[in-house]
């Protein structure tokens, strides 16, 4: 494939996605407003532009299916069925084979390695029952119906890009009147029909109607002019370009810093010098044109964090009707924008989250009304910008956490001791949701009790540093807080030594940082530990943990606080440096699993410094002291 029609696919690729998150949505909505007309036009046109381009390039499995969902619209359009929960099913189980066909493209290039007999029998047979579908039949032939032999096409070979509903087969089927016995056959039911012979002139009535309808749809009303003027200002570009951008950037970042910091030296030795003056005016215009440039990459890596959110109205309905409950999702904040690596990142933990609020924490309808409770339970998804943050809150009106089932689970299946539990307090046992197989559910299914979804987040979140706070109250609900940094590209970081060496601490998750001696610090169990106004907190010496050689014995040290989550411990350093901002670089394949390290910089004074890892490193410290504060 030529490098042009790999462009022309990717376009498609990028535009069927796009597509295919705004079905999943429309069709949810669909159903809560089965009269909405505005609505299932724009269904039918998307699935009728996806239909053309795939045409277009040759993909003629994702145009079939995409036909048949198509004329199943159609006939919805046309009043000949009824929007139901039912047909809703359907067409969903065809966008589901579209973006499996859209998978599959992406993979291999074609279309061909999908299975999709079944869900074109599913689309015909339900359009051939539409007489029972539909809860009343049209009272009069309207002239916009279309014909069964116009919408229903024999074969794939009868599909083109936008002339298959004006133009009828060589052969048209008969038209159908269809005696079935129940609303959904099976599809190794026989279907009996009756012929019928319509005159000349009747059909070619219908053609020119039909005609005039697929002109309508393959050529919608032009948008205003302000909508035309938006899309002419705005470009696709790959996302492995920006990647490039912004690692130029990070390239300039550095020297910026590696300059700066030659400036600052030359004016301390000859500050009388005019050149030397000079060079520093010049550095410090550089200093803010490069902030301003990384600044305005950094924004066109920013997506609403709606490209994340856009998944769950669909995810609920499906979890909802599984489940046999009655959910309200509540979406707040889409507006907030992260960077899309972050966004990228994002979407399997927050799909966990919701999962676990419907199954484990929303009661059933029964349940919810012998409680007094709104039949109804709701998951809120809301998203706001703190700082240089995302903070990202999952909330529900469920049930809460039942501690005392956690701690039990807990206890059974040895992921703590008795000693550990009473030594916790409510909010300790309810984190220990987030240990490896931890599950609370008493049958394993495809939804929970596996006890890996919840460790999952934890370690998805803490990758990105990110924190994530849990809140519960019994009877009344949970709520799950997740704070991220909005890039992860370039970031703050506080500069610590140890000996010789030097590191970079992330910001995000610095706490604090306190100068103390070494005799306040105790080992307990043979963890190093220090009493923090009168909090017990486990200590990580990075000097011990990464094999520095101790040259010399000194009196006091530093203390810096950090938070991965929901457990706190201080690293002890010899000495803190500064708080720069840093360009994180991978170490490469070969050190890609060094332990407690993210990646690595190159500071203002040219030294490779690495960059820890704090969600790696948390792991060091004796988990049975950290269950205890």
């Amino acid at each position: 494939m030529n490098d042009e029609m790999q462009e022309i696919l990717n376009d498609f690729l990028a535009e069927s996605s796009e597509m295919l998150e705004a079905l999943d949505q429309h069709f949810v909505k669909l159903e809560a407003e089965p009269s909405n007309a505005e609505l299932l036009n724009e269904i039918f046109r998307c699935m009728h532009s996806m239909k053309g381009s795939a045409g277009f390039l040759g993909f003629t499995h994702l145009v079939e299916v995409a036909h048949q969902g198509e004329s199943l619209l159609n006939k919805l359009r046309q009043g000949e069925m009824a929007v139901s929960p039912f047909i809703i099913d359907i067409i969903l189980e065809a966008v589901d084979a579209v973006k499996a066909l859209q998978a599959d493209i992406r993979a291999t290039g074609e279309d061909s390695h999908v299975e999709i007999d079944m869900i074109v029998n599913k689309l015909t047979l339900t359009m051939e029952s539409a007489a029972d579908l539909c809860p009343s039949p049209p009272v009069s032939k309207n002239i916009q119906q279309t014909p069964p032999y116009l919408s229903t096409p024999t074969s794939s070979s009868s599909l083109s890009e936008t002339e298959d509903e004006a133009e009828p087969n060589e052969n048209p089927t008969p038209s159908v009147t269809s005696s079935v016995e129940s609303t959904m056959p099976k599809e190794e039911e026989v279907i009996t029909t009756s012929d019928s012979s319509p005159g000349l002139s009747e059909v070619l009535n219908k053609m020119k109607e039909a005609a005039s309808r697929t002109l309508q749809a393959a050529n919608p009303a032009p948008p205003k002019s302000s909508t035309i003027k938006e899309e002419d200002q705005t470009v696709r570009v790959e996302t492995r370009r920006l990647d490039h951008v912004m690692n130029l950037v990070g390239e300039l970042v550095l020297n910026r810093n590696r300059l700066m910091k030659l400036g600052f030296g030359l004016e301390e030795q000859y500050e009388t010098n005019g050149l030397v003056r000079e060079l520093g005016i010049t550095l410090a215009q550089l200093n803010l044109v490069t902030s301003d440039l990384q600044l305005a990459v950094m924004k066109t890596r920013m997506v609403p964090i709606r490209k994340v959110f856009s998944r769950f109205p669909r995810l609920v309905r499906d979890v909802a009707s599984k489940l046999g409950k009655q959910v309200r999702l509540e979406l707040a904040g889409e507006d907030t924008e992260v960077d899309k690596s972050v966004a990228d990142e994002l979407g399997d933990p927050l799909v966990h989250l919701v999962r676990n609020s419907m199954d484990h924490g929303l009661e059933v309808t029964e349940e919810r009304r012998l409680k007094g409770k709104n039949t109804e339970g709701y998951v809120r998804l809301s998203a706001y910008q703190e700082g240089n943050s995302i903070v990202i809150r999952i909330e529900d009106d469920g049930r809460g956490l039942q501690v005392d089932k956690i701690a039990s689970k807990a206890l059974e299946k040895g992921l703590v001791s008795e000693a550990d539990l009473s030594a916790m307090s409510p909010k300790d046992i309810m984190n220990l949701i987030f240990l490896p197989g931890f599950s609370t559910a008493d049958q394993v299914s495809d939804l929970s009790g596996r006890g890996v979804g919840m460790d999952v987040v934890r370690t998805n979140i803490s990758r990105m540093n990110g924190s994530l706070e849990l809140d519960s109250e019994m009877g009344r609900g949970s709520l799950v807080t997740i704070k991220l940094p909005l890039t992860v590209a370039i970031i703050q970081a506080l500069m610590v030594e140890v000996e010789c060496a030097t590191f970079a601490i992330p910001l995000a998750s610095v706490i604090e940082a306190v100068k103390v001696t070494k005799e306040e610090i105790k080992s307990v169990n043979g963890q190093a530990v220090l009493n923090l106004r009168e909090r017990i907190l486990p200590l990580l010496d990075l000097g011990q943990t990464f094999h520095i050689p101790n040259s010399k014995e000194t009196e006091e040290c530093y203390v810096v606080v950090v938070a991965v989550g929901e457990r706190r411990f201080g690293v002890v350093v010899d000495r803190l440096r500064a708080q720069e901002e840093v360009v994180i670089k991978s170490l490469g394949d070969y050190l890609a699993n060094v332990k407690g390290v993210a990646g690595a910089t190159i500071t203002g004074d040219g030294k490779v410094v690495l960059i820890l890892d704090m969600a790696d490193l948390v792991g060091e410290v004796k988990s049975t002291t950290l269950a205890g504060i």
